[in-house]
């Protein structure tokens, strides 16, 4: 997890998306479930999940144990490494904020704000989906290359990019990466048999969530690990197939759709 997803400074948010993820597992945490989590902060029920989906996907492992039953109509709390994240957030906020207030007389007169400096190096994304895990294998050949990133134990995700990328970014084996895939690349083929199609990234799992509009819906499957995928199709193709949480699916990505990140 990059700084930015984590500290605010002297009350000027970094990333107000990531402050408010901080907060939702605090409201998680004191409230005992998601959905007065959410209340407490504001946030809708799907929001409040897409972002501890997020969470999960981008610490590696997931920061709540949900039950059922309990107030709201279903319980959750804090898995200790959730319970370490908020501790740790706390203590790096006012770590941050020491720094800027030793940094801020150099900057002086320059017109850039420590905020400035610290943001213009840090990476941002519009990508739905963002899994964080470790580059297994590289497959090269004179002008590209396949890069393996194994984001669970049963999920691995491949990656086609240049071979200049992986000089660039330094990718090696056994090195942690993030994987970005956006929404609408990611294709839904339900059922238990995997589908014969020439698609590099087949990944088994199961839905966890459906959620509709008048347009479109969003498909969010559990892939295992703590790990999930979002996929934006159609609401009509959502019907049509007959998507409901508790049935099994594939997600189909091709290789060229699958961006590689690097802390």
């Amino acid at each position: 997890m990059t700084i930015e997803a984590l500290v605010t400074l002297r009350g000027e948010s970094l990333s107000p998306v990531g402050r408010e993820r901080i907060r939702l597992l605090e409201a998680v945490a004191r409230e005992g479930s998601i959905t007065a989590g959410a209340k407490a902060v504001g946030l809708t029920y799907k929001a409040a999940w897409d972002a501890l989906d997020a969470m999960a996907n981008l610490f590696g492992q997931p920061l709540l144990e949900t039950r059922a039953g309990g107030k709201a109509g279903g319980g959750a709390r804090l898995t200790p490494t959730g319970m370490r994240v908020i501790s740790a957030f706390g203590r790096l906020e006012a770590e941050m904020a020491r720094v800027v207030r030793a940094i801020e007389p150099e900057l002086a007169g320059t017109g850039i704000s420590p905020i400035n400096l610290v943001s213009g190096f840090l990476m941002k994304t519009s990508a739905r989906n963002a899994l964080r895990g470790t580059i297994t294998g590289i497959a090269s050949d004179a002008l590209t290359a396949e890069v393996a990133v194994k984001v669970s134990d049963d999920t691995v995700i491949h990656a086609l990019v240049t071979n200049q990328s992986v000089r660039e970014l330094g990718l090696v084996e056994g090195r942690e990466a993030v994987v970005l895939v956006k929404a609408p690349f990611v294709v839904i083929a339900p059922g238990d048999i995997p589908p014969r199609v020439s698609v590099r990234n087949c990944l088994r799992g199961t839905i966890q969530r459906v959620e509709t509009g008048t347009i479109n819906a969003e498909v969010v499957l559990d892939i295992g690990g703590g790990k999930t995928l979002a996929a934006t199709i159609t609401a009509h193709s959502a019907e049509a197939l007959g998507l409901a949480p508790g049935k099994s699916a594939f997600a189909l990505i091709e290789a060229a759709h699958v961006i590689i990140a690097i802390d």
